[in-house]
């Protein structure tokens, strides 16, 4: 039997990353008893390794700055980006209150890079300057977070136990979410008591087999949080929740990785974003075909069109000349590490003819000999089958080089269902009481569908985060 906690809390909090750690604020400023629990040994979560990328719109520094921005033009963006696919109900709860949790994250210290906001980087573009992030990414937010926390637990009113592990929800007769079974950084089993529930776990990207089993691929990225494994939604499972977003998948163009194991680490990653580098290079899938016209200016083209292809991966394809002429493709490196990579890295690939070079490459060399020669015979005539504009250079002169690039995601598509009072939602619609979701337990799907829309995990666990501790003496 576990060892039992006897104080009630008015907020038991499961998970102390972005979401959490600003649900505890939030409700310690209602003085409300605050319980946050925590299976890695320290807080933050995520933060520790996003970009932390946000978006709102309506701000004070939109304002300030002169830009005229609306939620209902935000909302817009994310329905016309995810092509309609986003849940447009929960999409415009959090847009609607975006701006006032953006506001008081930069009255409590927050401060954008200079020149934001934008309206975009790295994913498709919204319409309106309504894109921000801190110096030092997440960690900037979590470092804003932290130290309005600390003023929280140093009066007594937010609690946070490290390195326990929530094992499963209690409930009672009527079905009502009573309070977590965990057991603690001893070993012991401990049953904690609450009025309120909030799973901010985190999603199950860390989980191979879970990822495998939610999301239908496989996980090739060992690049998530490690505590990201899933037991918010299997402990919610358990208590009659129901998930979403089976339907959807969503997969940036990746990295080159470390090796060919699945789970592997991101070695490096490739520059595929045409306003910041022109590509000299090609793209090929694993029959040595091109599968995207590789200067495409939409991001979310080139990551729907990769979808498309086996295993979500595909080799880039250059020349010697190339090699030597074009400017160093791999964000970080200089061009010596780069050139050594092919004689060094196990998935950097290195021949005299394009046939050798398709074999160590695992590549169909008739096809990809076919497929070079079409792209050279594009770049001579200055017309591309595919549309391609950008052609400076063939692929003709000896050796030739592959570097074989990996899709994925490090996100959680699928989540648990819940309305638009964040109450978590049994197969039926019907609320579990006493229980309570923000953040990406409640999948990247159900706010960007399927495409990414920039700032729209870190902002939304922020926001509703914020919503939550505001009104936990009526939850």
């Amino acid at each position: 039997m576990p060892t039992s906690k006897s104080k009630n809390y008015d907020l038991i909090i499961v998970g102390g990353g972005t979401a959490g750690m600003t649900a505890a604020t939030f409700a310690a400023k209602r003085n409300a008893n605050v319980l946050i629990l925590d299976a890695a040994d320290r807080i933050g979560g995520t933060l520790w390794l996003s970009t932390g990328q946000i978006s709102a719109a309506g701000t004070k520094l939109q304002k300030k700055l002169g830009i005229n921005d609306t939620p209902e033009a935000h909302l817009e963006d994310i329905m016309r980006i995810s092509r309609g696919t986003a849940d447009r109900t929960i999409a415009k709860l959090a847009v609607d209150n975006a701006a006032a949790a953006f506001d008081w994250l930069c009255d409590s210290g927050l401060v954008p890079v200079e020149g934001q906001p934008v309206k975009g980087s790295g994913h498709e573009y919204y319409n309106e300057a309504r894109y921000y992030w801190g110096a030092d990414g997440g960690v900037s937010i979590y470092r804003v977070l932290e130290k309005v926390l600390m003023t929280d637990i140093a009066r007594g009113l937010v609690s946070v136990s490290l390195n326990t592990r929530v094992r499963s929800l209690v409930q009672n007769k009527s079905g009502r979410i009573t309070g977590v079974v965990a057991k603690d950084a001893s070993g012991k089993t401990v049953k904690y008591a609450g009025k309120t529930v909030l799973l901010t776990t985190g999603g199950y990207a860390a989980d191979g087999a879970m990822f495998k089993k939610l999301n239908g691929r496989t996980q090739h990225a060992r690049m998530s949080y490690h505590t990201c494994r899933g037991d918010g939604l299997t402990m919610a499972i358990k208590a009659g929740a129901a998930l979403q977003g089976h339907d959807k998948y969503l997969a940036g163009l990746g990295a080159a990785l470390v090796d060919d194991r699945s789970p592997s680490i991101a070695l490096g990653r490739f520059n595929h974003w045409p306003e910041r580098r022109q590509p000299w290079e090609i793209y090929v899938n694993a029959k040595g075909e091109r599968w995207i016209n590789e200067d495409n200016p939409s991001v979310d083209a080139r990551e729907h069109a990769l979808l498309k292809q086996p295993e979500l991966r595909f080799w880039i394809v250059l020349d010697d000349a190339i090699l030597r002429q074009a400017s160093v493709p791999i964000d970080g490196w200089d061009r010596d590490r780069y050139q050594r990579a092919f004689g060094t890295e196990s998935l950097f690939y290195k021949a005299d003819t394009l046939e050798n070079l398709a074999k160590q490459a695992g590549i169909d060399a008739a096809k990809l000999k076919a497929t070079v020669a079409a792209y050279n015979a594009a770049q001579a005539s200055g017309n591309d089958p595919l549309g391609r504009k950008h052609m400076p250079m063939p692929i003709a002169k000896a050796p030739f080089y592959a570097i074989r690039h990996q899709g994925m995601s490090i996100s959680s598509t699928v989540g648990l269902a819940i309305n638009d009072k964040l109450q978590v939602l049994r197969k039926n619609k019907k609320p579990i009481p006493g229980l309570y979701a923000a953040g990406e337990i409640i999948g990247a799907s159900l706010l960007m569908g399927q495409s990414f829309c920039g700032g729209m995990l870190v902002m939304p666990a922020i926001t509703f985060g914020k919503m939550l501790g505001e009104r936990v003496h009526k939850l």
